[in-house]
């Protein structure tokens, strides 16, 4: 699937909840199913910087596409985090790089977070991009 394709796919899931609280209970059940980080990764120089709780990210490469692993100490950040993991994991970083997040505020993430979750969430999306960048140089 693309970016773009799963993307349409989370915002068809968020649209069936009637509330945020049913919104939340779902994140937190994506973020129960989180293709865990590997302990040897839960390093500091894979924590994402911005994040107001401890999020970790591991990228690597296979067959050109990256690959993403994550985990987080706190419920809800791991399941935004798993949110875009789902989003960028199995994509060419050049289709990362360029992916639109809008979808994003189209399920109405941003403006039911804390503004230090929003943060963080911004944080998120911009340290994935940044590991796509950094392969996609590697690739060229």
């Amino acid at each position: 699937m693309t970016i773009e394709e799963i993307q349409n796919e989370i915002i068809d899931e968020f649209s069936m909840f009637e509330d945020w609280e049913e919104r939340y209970q779902y994140m937190i059940d994506l973020g129960k199913e989180l293709p865990l980080i590997d302990d040897q990764y839960k390093t500091d120089s894979n924590i994402i910087k911005g994040c107001q709780s401890k999020v970790w990210v591991h990228a690597e490469m296979k067959d050109d596409k990256l690959e993403f692993t994550a985990d987080s100490d706190a419920i809800i950040t791991k399941g935004i985090i798993a949110i875009l993991i789902r989003t960028f994991s199995n994509q060419h970083p050049k289709d990362i790089i360029d992916a639109d997040t809008s979808f994003i505020d189209d399920i109405g993430l941003k403006e039911h977070l804390s503004p230090t979750r929003a943060n963080g969430l911004v944080s998120m999306v911009k340290q994935l991009k940044m590991y796509a960048i950094a392969y996609q140089t590697q690739l060229n």
